[in-house]
């Protein structure tokens, strides 16, 4: 694959986005149960049905959206979603992480879930929401600076804090979220100009759902879990919750450089499957990522793995998060 990974990763949580869906008939595999749900696995079912504590917070204006689960006062860690996604993405991976001794948090970012829009974004001001969110769900209560795990697009603004508030990150574990060799770095997303269709009935919306970049996720019942959470009612029907309008206003970010300035802990962890983080840009990261800095494959997982590997992503991340806390800050390379 010669093409630039990121040019994908800025859609690759929307799960209907508009500039592959709106010009087409195409429909997910959602549409086949006509708006009821799949068979949710048992453990599937037991772990969503941990209802998180719901917080919203103010940063630079807007409202955002919070979920939280486990006691305040243990070792904290927040989840960040991937472009276009939300919270809820994380609700049958969270009270595992939980119940195995976390105060567990996880942010939508503004533009995306339940907070709100804005008319312009930044990924400073995304850093910042990072940082309130470990302030108001009490992630430092413990004495330790909390963990972060941050999925695809998640993984930029995690690196943006990180580089911000070093001393605020206990450390970074970053699930497929890659950076590209040289020349092929992300140059942007198109610009929008339509906002997100409408669509007429719930069903009609959950019908389109489907992930991109295209992948095979035998998990019907993840994606209808995710699929309900983002969609919102508005006059005359149901839409997505993403601002469509938020990339407008970005710059092409370079990451290398900045990954090799990280100081704080980190892990890189990808899908055997993903052609997002293929060889070649594994290959790459190691070279730019601080000594120190650990590398995980998931085999199987493609990119979207907390979807169709969950159980696996699960053990990958509590294996994570009890080795992150031994590893030595990681110095930069020269």
């Amino acid at each position: 694959m010669t093409e630039a990974s990121h040019h994908n990763l800025v859609r690759s949580e929307l799960s209907s986005v508009p500039e592959v869906a709106e010009g087409s008939r195409d429909k997910g595999p959602l549409e086949a149960y006509g708006g009821e749900r799949p068979a949710y696995p048992e453990w599937a079912e037991a772990a969503i049905a941990q209802t998180p504590e719901v917080k919203h917070f103010h940063v630079d204006g807007a409202k955002l959206e919070l979920l939280m689960w486990g006691t305040i006062g243990q070792p904290g860690v927040l989840l960040l979603h991937g472009n276009g996604a939300h919270a809820g993405w994380w609700s049958f991976i969270a009270p595992f992480l939980a119940k195995s001794g976390y105060r567990v948090a996880a942010l939508s970012f503004s533009g995306m879930g339940g907070s709100d829009w804005r008319e312009t974004y930044t990924m400073d001001l995304f850093a910042d929401e990072v940082l309130g969110a470990c302030d108001e769900a009490g992630l430092a209560a413990s004495g330790q600076a909390p963990v972060i795990i941050a999925h695809s697009f998640g993984g930029v603004p995690a690196i943006y804090t990180a580089l911000k508030a070093a001393h605020r990150v206990g450390g970074l574990i970053l699930l497929d979220s890659p950076i590209e060799p040289p020349g092929e770095e992300w140059k942007g997303p198109p610009k929008r100009t339509a906002p997100n269709r409408v669509y007429a009935t719930l069903n009609d919306g959950l019908a389109r759902f489907r992930l991109a970049p295209p992948q095979t996720c035998d998990n019907h019942w993840a994606l209808d879990h995710i699929a309900r959470g983002s969609l919102k009612q508005v006059e005359g029907g149901w839409t997505w919750q993403f601002d469509p309008f938020l990339w407008n206003s970005f710059s092409p970010m370079i990451m290398s450089e900045r990954a090799s300035r990280l100081q704080v802990p980190t892990i890189v962890m990808r899908g055997g499957n993903s052609f997002l983080m293929e060889d070649r840009v594994f290959t790459y990261m190691k070279t730019i990522f601080p000594m120190g800095t650990g590398f995980v494959t998931i085999p199987e997982a493609q990119h979207h793995l907390l979807l169709d590997q969950p159980l696996a992503t699960i053990a990958a991340l509590e294996s994570s998060l009890a080795g992150i806390s031994i590893l030595p800050k990681t110095p930069m390379r020269g």
